[in-house]
């Protein structure tokens, strides 16, 4: 039966630290850059296509075709 307030003291000591923890994460606003990292994969990466190459006389050169 002596375990019982040490188990008590344990959690209760647990439980309080991560209120502090929390409390002190969302002061800092750390918790605002997760939705826009999450967000970050869904942009475009790359702008508009590469115009095609244009030859001599003005018009655009085919591309290659594959073997």
């Amino acid at each position: 039966m002596n375990i019982v307030p040490l188990l008590l003291f344990c959690s209760l000591a647990l439980v309080l630290g991560s209120i502090l923890l929390f409390v002190f994460s969302a002061k800092q606003g750390d918790c605002h850059e997760a939705e826009r990292l999450c967000l970050l994969p869904l942009e475009d990466d790359a702008g508009p296509p590469p115009e095609p190459p244009v030859g001599p006389d003005g018009r655009s050169t085919p591309s290659p075709e594959p073997r």
